[in-house]
């Protein structure tokens, strides 16, 4: 063993260590080897300075330099919160050391504009510096890399501007437009059409690719011809209108159309209207059903109204029968849209929709042809004839970019524009025996003009004013009732314009819907639909409410009174249904008929 132990491999080793380690121990893994006892000595941090354990100068207070950095003294802790002492400066800022030092470091405040804070961020983002906000003279002028900072002349993101030929080098550049001589080929004239350089077209992106045949099988592939589908027009659409008649004959054993009153079995539709007294109906008698959305508008036939005439937010209008079988009689398609308004002319042989596929049409109310189609582009709120008997080739109506047009249908031109309103036109009232008309806005007002001539006559604004959105001529043609939308009724004279605030009908809530207003025949009650599908009347004379009638599960936006009797009226809401009510239980067939419609393709 002694003679091993002379030879090594190595000239620095010691006998002394290959001693200690004869069998190669300190060359095991860890894992393998043996757990030695072994004095292992840790250096000692000290982490608080030195301090002296008595205090020789017997301090009673701590007194320091600024550039101290360390104490040698034990300060008790309640002379530590001492409040500062000495003299005050009275144009420091008094707020600069409150809070300076807290347990993440030092912070200081600092105040600077958005401007200031934003510049400096984004310098110290994309650039790596920025401005040391601090005010204490021993800290930085410069945070972060110092380097870049003096490259860039320390000036910030937003005061650094390039150069005319740094710009210059940005730009894409075009190609030289050739010469003129040359045809084709390299150097060929281009003009204005030569490309911009790095933008070439990539024609060799197949370059390497090993496919000899692939021309080849391209011409064998044949071309697949595509057929272009044509949409199906729209039914009701520009130019596709129609309509369905859902009885057997047009005409009974007289030759008579339902255009003719029946007077066999209502004679008194010839008698004059408003004669006799009328009363609250509280009975519903019939249902018209059919309309597969909500009921809009509604309107009975001039002077008889023996023929109703709805329009739905399913596109449909359509004519039912009110005397006889209270069937529904044609159903016109003319609109894709749902449909806003419809009028009818002085003798019901015709009449106007609108919806809001922004069409205007003029139909023939018994054979049920489009014959004239009117639009501006703008969506129509309301729609009306000129009630004149020599003007009923005019109407008005109001649209939604705030303006009034008049239509003659005759040349199918804009005759005249009124466009004094700051909101889409809700309604038009003509008054004052057809020389004016009364129209109300979303602009909150009301505004009267003379009839062709474009200049407001009267204009009605209080700052307590709602929207009217409908309006409703009183029998006598004196007043004019407006549904305001503050949930009352206001009464309007028809020939000064001022309000009667003696007649003030409220009670319901229309907050929202542009539930129609309605007059008995006699003048003797005011009616109004309401958004909880009520029906509210009120005496005219004493403004009370006299009754409030159950109709329909959702707004009843339109009801109409009979002309012609004492105690019906015809109501439409949002649920699709239109009803008949009286106030009483006639004992005929009206009382159970209940008409279901299913509409034909």
């Amino acid at each position: 063993m002694s003679l091993a132990l002379g030879y090594s491999s190595g000239e620095d080793e010691d006998p002394v260590t290959l001693a200690k380690d004869a069998f190669g121990l300190s060359s095991l893994p860890s894992t393998k080897k043996l757990r030695v006892d072994e004095n292992i000595t840790l250096p000692i941090t000290q982490a608080a300075p030195d301090v002296l354990s008595e205090d020789p100068l017997n301090q009673t207070s701590l007194i320091t330099r600024p550039t101290d950095t360390q104490m040698n003294v034990n300060i008790p802790y309640s002379d530590m919160m001492l409040p500062v002492q000495g003299p005050q400066n009275p144009f420091g800022d008094r707020n600069r050391f409150l809070n300076q030092n807290a347990l993440a470091g030092h912070v200081e405040e600092q105040s600077m504009s958005d401007h200031a804070f934003r510049s400096q961020h984004l310098t110290h983002a994309i650039l790596g510096y920025s401005a040391n906000p601090s005010i204490d003279p021993n800290a930085p002028s410069v945070l972060g890399s110092l380097e870049s900072a003096q490259a860039n002349g320390y000036a910030t993101i937003d005061t650094m501007r390039s150069t005319r030929e740094q710009r210059n080098e940005l730009k894409r550049k075009r190609k030289q437009k050739g010469d003129l001589e040359v045809v084709d080929g390299d150097g060929s004239y281009v003009g204005p059409w030569a490309t911009w350089e790095g933008e070439e077209p990539q024609n060799n992106f197949l370059a390497g690719v090993e496919g000899d045949n692939l021309d080849d099988e391209a011409e064998d592939e044949p071309e697949l011809e595509f057929t272009v589908k044509k949409a199906k027009p729209k039914r009701g659409a520009f130019g596709q209108e129609s309509s369905v008649f859902h009885g057997k004959t047009m005409t009974d054993y007289q030759g008579r159309t339902y255009m003719s009153a029946p007077l066999a079995e209502a004679p008194h539709l010839s008698s004059e209207s408003g004669a006799q007294d009328c009363f609250i109906p509280k009975v519903c008698i019939h249902t018209w059903t059919g309309h597969t959305q909500g009921v809009s508008v509604i309107r009975t036939f001039p002077e008889t109204g023996h023929l109703l005439l709805s329009g739905s937010m399913d596109t449909k209008i359509k004519l039912w029968d009110v005397y006889t079988h209270g069937n529904c009689l044609r159903t016109f398609h003319g609109h894709i849209k749902a449909v806003k308004d419809v009028s009818f002319s002085n003798d019901g042989r015709q009449f106007l929709s609108c919806g809001y596929d922004r069409q205007m049409k003029l139909w023939d109310t018994e054979t049920g042809q489009c014959l004239k189609r009117f639009s501006n582009g703008k969506i129509p709120y309301v729609i009306r004839f000129h009630p004149d008997q020599d003007k009923q080739h005019i109407f008005l109506a109001g649209m939604s970019d705030k303006k009034i047009v008049q239509y003659d249908m005759n040349s199918g031109e804009i005759t005249q524009e009124y466009d004094q309103h700051l909101g889409p036109v809700n309604s038009i009232t003509f008054v004052d025996e057809n020389r004016r008309f009364v129209t109300t806005s979303d602009d909150k007002t009301i505004r009267a003009w003379d009839f062709d001539i474009p200049v407001v006559i009267k204009y009605i604004a209080e700052p307590h004013m709602h929207s009217m959105p409908a309006v409703t001529l009183h029998p006598s043609k004196k007043y004019f009732a407006a549904q305001s939308l503050d949930n009352q009724i206001l009464v309007y004279s028809t020939d000064n314009f001022r309000q009667n605030r003696k007649k003030r009908f409220a009670g319901h809530s229309v907050a929202g819907y542009a539930c129609q207003v309605g007059f008995s025949p006699d003048g003797k009650w005011i009616s109004s639909g309401d958004g909880e599908g009520n029906v509210v009347f009120w005496d005219w004379k004493t403004g009370r409410i006299k009754s409030r009638l159950k109709a329909h599960s959702k707004v009843v936006i339109a009801h109409e009174w009979l002309p012609h009797e004492t105690s019906k009226v015809i109501t439409a809401s949002w649920d699709g249904l239109i009803k008949l009510w009286a106030c009483y239980s006639v004992p005929s067939i009206l009382c159970v008929l209940t008409f279901s419609y299913l509409p034909q393709d």
